[in-house]
This record gives structure tokens, C-alpha cells and sequence, in this order.
């Protein structure tokens, strides 16, 4: 005798339901962000809109490490009874970029403009050059 089982392998991702609170997505706020090389300098970009950039942004250079941390404080009131769903995140983040080498603090520059924190780190890759691989196939 033989019994067929029926199984649905992704029957709990967010394929099936985007809304779900089980869809993967993380608790606490992650702030997106892209990293990139211009020309010698490192640039990162931080989506950080509904934060006070004087109050509750720090940027850090930790030896080898670009840090940036902050909060997003709930300005929400309690008697919103009518909200059924909320997607924005509050609360507490830390973003950490790793540097090739370690700068000079003194020489980072910040600036935040339209809820995005922009940080450029000059002349950490100076002296470096990007060296293509070459990528093979199996046979």
C-alpha cells in the first residue's frame, strides 16, 4: 500500500501572505542602506527619514570601522484605534561598514538631507586599485 503526501514546502512565507507577521521581516528598525567606492573615497547612504539628525544620529569611526547609530522615536499617539496595520519601524539601530584601512575621524563628513544620511569617508582606498578575477565555469 502506498500513501501519498501532500506538502507545501512555502505554504508559510510571505509569497502566500506579504501582510503576515510570520513574512521574515525583522524586528526593530534596519535602516536600508548602500555602501560604494567614488573615485578614492568610501560613501555610504542611510534611509533615515522621520529622524532629527542633531539628536539622534551618531556617526563613529572605531579603527577599521564606520558606525552609525541612532533611534527613531514613536511620535504616534496611543488613541490611533483605527490602524489595523503598521509596517514603520521605532526604535534603536546600529549600522557598522568595515573600512580597508583605518582614517582619520577628523576627515569623515556627514550630511542628512531629505531623510537620507549620506557619510563619506575620503581617501580610504587611495593607493588601492580594483583587481578583476576571472570567473571560470566547471566543465
Amino acid at each position: 500500500m502506498t500513501t501519498v503526501l501532500t506538502r507545501t514546502p512555502f505554504a508559510h512565507t510571505w509569497l502566500r501572505d506579504p501582510w503576515s507577521t510570520q513574512s521574515g521581516a525583522t524586528e526593530g528598525l534596519v535602516p536600508a542602506a548602500d555602501v560604494y567606492r567614488e573615485g578614492e573615497d568610501l560613501v555610504a547612504r542611510l534611509d533615515l527619514p522621520g529622524i532629527d539628525p542633531a539628536d539622534d544620529i551618531t556617526v563613529e569611526v572605531e579603527g577599521r570601522r564606520l558606525v552609525v547609530r541612532g533611534e527613531r522615536k514613536d511620535q504616534r499617539s496611543e488613541e490611533s484605534e483605527g490602524r489595523r496595520i503598521s509596517e514603520v519601524r521605532f526604535g534603536s539601530f546600529r549600522r557598522t561598514v568595515t573600512l580597508p584601512q583605518a582614517v582619520d575621524g577628523d576627515a569623515v563628513r556627514a550630511s542628512y538631507d531629505a531623510g537620507v544620511l549620506t557619510v563619506t569617508v575620503p581617501g580610504v582606498f587611495a593607493g588601492t586599485t580594483p583587481r578583476r578575477i576571472e570567473v571560470t565555469t566547471a566543465a
